[in-house]
């Protein structure tokens, strides 16, 4: 089986790279051999946006049918959704050490987000967030004494969104379209 592993380097002992879409290197594994096919440097490491959905396209394009990582966005797992490829969370450890947990299915597959959008921009250790302080510099001073009602910001709608939406229609497309062409193919 061929799967697409988040690497922190280019070989099997390397660590696992916790971030899927901006993980340093994709490793293109065979399974049954244990051998690399392809190390592939992220391109989308430090992109501003989208970086999930071109990871998503790029195990799509190479064939891979699983992913091994260890957290995955909301957008990844769309794509990686709409291009029949499961996912599988490891643990840290190295990549080999993930594959072979994953062939014994230690592994937990996951079918939602395991974190944020944009969770993997910045350096490699996610630094916790700066915190916002008001006049009462967080001391509970302020006078609204907590009885109001809590309103959620809802993301104005985008074109990046609509964008992304239509490109992982486009991939299910695809998909599809590839699946009758193997169905055929079988057939003969």
């Amino acid at each position: 089986m061929k799967v697409i592993v988040t690497s922190t380097g280019p070989s099997l002992d390397d660590e696992l790279d916790p971030r899927f879409g901006r993980c340093q290197y994709f490793l293109l594994v065979d399974t049954e051999t244990m051998r690399v096919l392809e190390t592939i440097s992220n391109e989308g490491m430090m992109s501003a946006g989208g970086a999930g959905i071109q990871a998503g396209q790029l195990a799509a394009n190479k064939g891979a049918e699983a992913v091994i990582t260890g957290n995955v966005g909301p957008n990844a797992i769309q794509t990686l959704q709409a291009a029949g490829i499961g996912v599988y969370l490891a643990p840290a450890g190295t990549v080999r050490q993930a594959i072979e947990a994953f062939k014994q299915d230690a592994l937990k597959g996951v079918s939602s987000a395991t974190v944020d959008a944009h969770h993997g921009m910045g350096s490699g250790s996610e630094a916790p967030q700066a915190q916002a302080y008001g006049p009462g510099m967080g001391r509970g001073m302020g006078r609204g004494m907590g009885m109001g009602r809590r309103f959620q910001s809802q993301p104005a709608p985008s074109p990046e969104i609509d964008q992304l939406r239509a490109e992982i229609d486009g991939l299910k497309k695809d998909l599809s379209e590839m699946k009758e062409m193997l169905k055929k193919l079988t057939e003969s």
